[in-house]
């Protein structure tokens, strides 16, 4: 009895899904006429293939039009929930209607792992089954490289506010919203919560029905259906590590106005704060270096502010630190120098400390030789010794430290100029006295 009372209604963007190409809303580089996909169906043919990008954005849409426009069977798999056993089931399922075509869909396909990706291969191998598998993240690293050689990857981009402006007034002649008013602010505001999400912009339009009464639509009803909504970020994800390279690289660029702009998208999306002031704090090490060495501190303070006062408040401590990186001068002189000399360390075997930099806190280290010859600094000429060595003595005098002639590096590049001047002649001066 309930059954037949409470009789489930398909929600707004299934009963809304296009059934062909030139329904499709957005994807012009792939549906529009002459383009790849179109093509796929004006000959009726099809290959393996794999949809990468943003939730919302056609997917699973492109899959079934592709899958009838050559009259094949389509299976749709989860890889959130099926495993090797439904892979199986599929290829009976696949074995039973030949010689009919098959399509496995499989969504969110990155989830499975290796070997219940080696699955598909074989029957991918024999033509049994064509697989278009959807993800939202990079397949290059998500997917193993034996299935990416037998599929072609199609990038599927976010929908634009254009596209979904025009989603939403063909959305609004459906049954189901039926006399439904929107003003073009409401409009504006619902898109912009949409984010480039075809589906999720028609979620929201049919929780908005449930809220009005008359079709009568107030900017109230569109403000407590939007809020809360973030821009798209996930966590480990592909929009993750985007984001915090723009970051990185605008602060490197000396642009403090979109460092400030993608601090405010992860803050904005949820990213954890703390990973934020990490990742600055390298910033600080990383790009400014000796150039402005107050730079380090002040990104420690600002973290320990955060983690003191939270969000919100605490943001703004970031962002103090952030714009202050972005507009300080910039060296990587230290990072590049400590590559060299890492690359040296593990490269030039275990080298002997020569013996005049040795410690000698017994009788016996001292008999050996240890610490003999060092000339401790202070007791010289402008406090440096300039004719001692400070590398192995299969090394020689090397140079890794490079200062850019910026912010307080530009005085270090000058001092290092006058000792490493001088300690060259002394060097010299005491090899032609010896020999």
């Amino acid at each position: 009895m309930f059954e037949s009372i409470f009789e489930p209604q398909a929600p707004l963007a299934e009963l809304l899904r296009p059934t062909a190409l030139d329904q499709v809303v957005g994807q012009s580089h792939l549906v529009s006429e002459g383009k790849p996909l179109s093509r796929l169906v004006a000959q009726k043919q099809l290959h393996s293939m794999l949809f990468w990008g943003p939730p919302g954005t056609g997917k699973t849409t492109l899959s079934k039009i592709l899958s009838q426009s050559v009259d094949a069977q389509l299976i749709n798999l989860s890889a959130v929930l099926a495993g090797v056993k439904d892979i199986r089931d599929a290829i009976v399922k696949a074995e039973a209607v030949l010689p009919k075509r098959t399509v496995l869909f499989v969504d969110e396909i990155h989830r499975f792992n290796k070997s219940q990706q080696d699955a598909f291969l074989p029957h991918l191998e024999s033509g049994l089954i064509t697989l278009i598998g959807a993800t939202t993240e990079n397949p290059s690293f998500a997917l193993n490289n034996a299935l990416l050689s037998r599929s072609k990857v199609y990038v599927l981009k976010a929908i634009t506010s254009e596209d979904l402006m025009v989603l939403l007034k063909r959305s609004l002649s459906h049954e189901k919203l039926k006399g439904m008013q929107l003003s073009e602010r409401q409009q504006k505001v619902l898109i912009q919560a949409a984010d480039g999400d075809a589906r999720k912009l028609l979620g929201l339009l049919e929780i908005l029905s449930d809220y009005v009464l008359d079709g009568g639509v107030q900017d109230e009803d569109v403000a407590l259906v939007t809020s809360g909504q973030t821009r798209r970020f996930d966590k480990g994800g592909d929009e993750f590590y985007e984001q915090i390279s723009a970051l990185h690289k605008c602060v490197r660029s000396s642009h403090p106005d979109a460092a400030l702009y993608w601090l405010a998208r992860m803050l904005d999306g949820g990213c954890d704060a703390r990973y934020i002031a990490r990742r600055v704090l390298r910033m600080a090490s990383e790009e400014v270096g000796n150039a402005d060495p107050r730079a380090m501190g002040l990104c420690l303070d600002a973290w320990q502010t955060y983690e003191r006062l939270g969000s919100p408040e605490g943001d703004l401590a970031l962002a103090h630190a952030v714009s202050y990186l972005a507009s300080c001068p910039k060296s990587n002189a230290v990072y590049a120098a400590f590559k060299l000399a890492t690359a040296a360390a593990k490269s030039g075997g275990t080298q002997p400390v020569p013996m005049h930099l040795r410690n000698a806190p017994t009788d016996l280290m001292k008999d050996q030789g240890y610490g003999q010859g060092y000339q401790y600094d202070h007791d010289s000429t402008d406090g440096i010794a300039y004719d001692q060595t400070g590398f192995p003595d299969a090394m020689g005098e090397q140079i890794y430290y490079q200062p850019v002639q910026q912010g307080l590096e530009k005085q270090i590049s000058e001092r290092l100029k006058f000792i490493r001047d001088k300690r060259v002649q002394a060097l010299k001066a005491k090899g032609s006295s010896n020999a």
